[in-house]
């Protein structure tokens, strides 16, 4: 979704540049470098083997919390540039795990905390979290993936430290991953003439996300988790990431569910897509080959990317990821994973915020011409008469239509499918509202309360009510024990009992997460989804 800010992102003024200078200095002020312990002075109680190494984490109360663990043997760098992880190896060594690693290479963006730490193409490692006391038994995992529209985003962005949830959960055991995003995890390379030695460079992004997954469920007792008990969640790029991942050959060994938050399947791309992305980098980088491509430093690959305005994502190749998930779902790819997710009432208006009305409404009337006049005309009907049927201020049209494209859609396709397959869905639709001007119930809006970072509230411009957050939380860390979001009133931090209804394609009742009044409710009262107009179209993918 970072092509909506990079295709018509406006220059940036004094104010903002002093202000991203500033960011930078703050978020870089945290760098450090894991070193191997060669002298033996250090505290065997913080020290974890695994496979590939003994790593020794630092302390902060009751939390220990091990950062930069490397998951693969080498990083995807010079000749393995686009070419797929290469798996861990055994390693005697011990090593420091005090400083999260540096940020996959991407645009700097304020919004994006993780885009003003150091970078480098060097960029797969995890974090783990864990509380201090006895690991033998087996505690629930909870692995965050992280978002950024598939081309920004780091597990170094303050706000994805889980620290936080860790310590109030202290019988669950919580992670992080990083992936390559962009040009060096999305990009076609396989029908240049010397692309046969790059068939996975479409889909490294998730092929990262897959090794690690591995690793944890290789790893995991170490730190006291339940290899067999994983649930993966992720907001935005990351729920696109964690409702695909199980789509993709092998997986469910090392996933038993998911929460993906405002983000789907619709947000992917075709071969034919992919390819003409590819080829649009080439022609404007004067590269006929790989070979010529491999030589163009990181920093012109990302101004290029950014001055296209290439939709980036996981590709759907028919090879590692389905060419239709949609249909996946539908027959009973997932069924027997567990997913909770769902969408926030005013998704778009993350980017009215942050772009202002009039370039908003500039980017919509471009998406539209770009997008949209090559579809039938049947569907270009469906959608002016969805537009015609919007009221409010000028941009609401733009953004109530790519709300509903991107995101309400898609959450309600895969709980239709679900639901169809026999697999267990429960469903939810984020009601609260920000403070700021614009924002309303924004994409993003829940991830204070879900990470539990409520002083961080430059999306919120407020602090929520601490009951509705540790609510929220609860629900989460409850469905990731036991498959059931639903609360009884004596675990339940509003002391009300909250059961969570299955979504079912008769009812189709989801959880409203409104500030004061948690409740489940029938879509058809919400009217979450144009059934008319919007659903017919979830037949497109990013449009």
């Amino acid at each position: 979704m970072n092509e909506v800010k990079n295709l018509m992102a406006p220059p940036l003024t004094e104010e903002t540049r002093k202000a991203l200078d500033d960011a930078r200095k703050k978020a870089r002020a945290r760098y450090g470098e894991n070193k191997k312990i060669t002298d033996g002075n250090y505290d065997k109680s913080l020290a974890v083997k695994c496979i590939n190494g003994t790593f020794v984490g630092r302390k902060s109360e009751n939390i220990i919390a091990y950062k930069g663990i490397p998951f693969t043997a080498k990083p995807p760098v010079g000749e393995l540039r686009w070419k797929a992880p290469v798996e861990y190896l055994p390693d005697d060594g011990i090593y420091e795990a005090y400083y999260n690693a540096k940020s996959p290479r991407q645009m700097e963006d304020i919004s994006e905390g993780g885009s003003l730490y150091y970078q480098s193409e060097d960029c797969l490692y995890l974090n783990v979290w864990k509380a201090e006391g006895e690991t033998t038994g087996k505690k629930p995992v909870m692995v965050w993936i992280h978002g950024g529209g598939y081309a920004m985003g780091a597990t170094g962005d303050p706000l994805y430290d889980l620290g936080n949830i860790a310590k109030e959960n202290p019988d669950v055991i919580f992670a992080s991953i990083a992936y390559r995003v962009g040009v060096f995890g999305y990009i076609h390379l396989s029908h240049l003439p010397d692309g046969n030695d790059y068939p996975d460079a479409q889909n490294l992004g998730p092929m990262d996300q897959m090794m690690a997954l591995k690793w944890i469920h290789e790893n995991i007792e170490g730190f006291g988790g339940d290899p067999d008990n994983v649930t993966i969640f992720g907001e935005s790029a990351g729920a696109g990431s964690v409702t695909m991942l199980p789509l993709v050959e092998g997986s469910h060994k090392y996933i038993r569910r998911v929460i993906a938050q405002s983000g789907g399947p619709s947000i992917t791309i075709s071969t034919e897509e992919a390819i003409g992305c590819t080829n649009e980098v080439m022609e404007i980088l004067g590269c006929k080959t790989v070979a010529e491509l491999n030589k163009v430093d990181a920093e012109e690959l990302l101004r290029v990317s950014a001055v296209t305005g290439l939709r980036i994502g996981p590709e759907r190749d028919g090879k590692y990821l389905p060419v239709d998930p949609y249909d996946a779902y539908a027959k009973g790819a997932i069924k027997d994973i567990e997913i909770l997710h769902g969408c926030n009432k005013d998704e778009m208006n993350y980017f009215v915020h942050f772009m202002g009305p009039e370039l908003f409404g500039m980017w919509s009337d471009d998406r539209k011409t770009r997008r949209i006049a090559g579809l039938p005309d049947e569907d270009k009907e469906l959608i002016e008469r969805y537009c015609d049927s919007v009221e409010g201020e000028n941009y609401e049209k733009g953004s109530r239509l790519f709300s509903q494209l991107w995101f309400n859609a898609t959450h309600i396709r895969m709980s239709e499918e679900q639901a169809k397959a026999g697999g267990k869905s429960y469903t939810y639709y984020f009601t609260i509202e920000s403070s700021l001007p614009y924002v309303k119930c924004s994409h993003a809006i829940e991830l204070s309360s879900v990470l539990n970072h409520p002083d961080d509230t430059g999306l919120t411009g407020r602090v929520f009510d601490e009951t509705f957050s540790k609510t929220v939380r609860k629900m989460w860390v409850q469905f990731a024990k036991t498959g059931n979001p639903s609360l009884s009133a004596d675990i339940s931090p509003d002391g009300k009992a909250h059961e969570w209804p299955l979504y079912d394609r008769e009812n189709r009742e989801v959880m409203v997460f409104d500030e004061f009044n948690i409740h489940p409710e029938k879509e058809s009262v919400l009217k979450i989804i144009d059934w008319d107009n919007i659903y017919p179209l979830t037949k497109y993918f990013y449009l």
